[in-house]
């Protein structure tokens, strides 16, 4: 990858994170008060409604930023080693360990967002303090393995929207429109986010708990166990249709800004 394009990975995966973040916060709060342990209406029910939203607005670009710019280039160090029958897979890890590298940014900025969502008496700032005074900088990084999990439920969203891409693409001579990007995008991340959400449940439980207690230890089995017991099936699908939505919404508005922008900066 050249200088070019890593400048246009960055700035259009950057725009993008920010774009959907910022536009569909209100459902993230949502679905983070409906998994709490505390229940919906004890987290804030429908008040405060964008609390923590200062958190993702400075996460946002870095963190979609940090993720494109990595996926590029593990994809473009693949390319020419790589059969075309073996694209998707080239496809999935670069996917896989752009995840990994962006969760040094997200995990911190989602522990303080979501404890926020969760307490909208507080503010970002006092979260934040609490966290660090409490357990220090470590406690910005819970549920780094949890969030890393549920992350690469991206895998199935890079391997659908591949194989969507890839009809199309024979369709009209080897061009994807930013139209067909965001279908795919909406599509794959619709699916990818409801069979995830488990998993979604275990990392807030993880996040919101009380630090010393074996939910904040963060073994996510044992977690997942604990939501099954108190709640049963509903509890581990708790938040799973605004979480859907937001995917859904967000994967057509994500990938359709960032093959947009990046090819009016190419």
């Amino acid at each position: 990858m050249d200088r070019r394009e890593f400048t246009a990975s960055l700035v259009a995966g950057g725009c993008a994170g920010m774009c959907v973040d910022l536009t569909l916060f209100p459902l993230d709060t949502i679905k983070t008060r409906l998994q709490s342990q505390q229940g919906f209406y004890k987290a804030g029910g429908f008040r405060g409604i964008y609390a923590g939203v200062p958190s993702a607005a400075i996460g946002s670009f870095p963190n979609a930023a940090v993720f494109f710019v990595t996926y590029e280039s593990t994809k473009s160090l693949f390319t020419g080693y790589s059969a075309t029958n073996l694209a998707p897979i080239t496809h999935m890890l670069a996917a896989s360990l752009g995840e990994i590298v962006a969760c040094l940014i997200r995990v911190p900025t989602e522990v303080v967002k979501q404890r926020t969502q969760a307490n909208p008496s507080l503010n970002t700032y006092r979260v934040l303090l609490n966290t660090l005074h409490e357990e220090g900088f470590r406690g910005l990084y819970r549920g780094y393995g949890s969030t890393v999990l549920r992350e690469v439920g991206w895998l199935s969203c890079i391997h659908i929207k591949y194989w969507s891409s890839a009809v199309w693409w024979g369709r009209q001579g080897g061009r994807l429109d930013s139209w067909q990007a965001a279908v795919c995008g909406a599509l794959a991340g619709g699916v990818a986010a409801f069979v995830t959400t488990p998993l979604d449940v275990a990392k807030t439980w993880i996040m919101l708990a009380k630090a010393g207690t074996s939910t904040a230890s963060g073994n996510i089995s044992t977690v997942l166990y604990e939501v099954w017991r108190s709640r049963g099936i509903p509890g581990l699908f708790a938040g799973s249709i605004p979480r859907v939505t937001f995917i859904s919404m967000g994967g057509f508005i994500f990938l359709g800004a960032y093959e947009k922008v990046r090819r009016t900066l190419l």
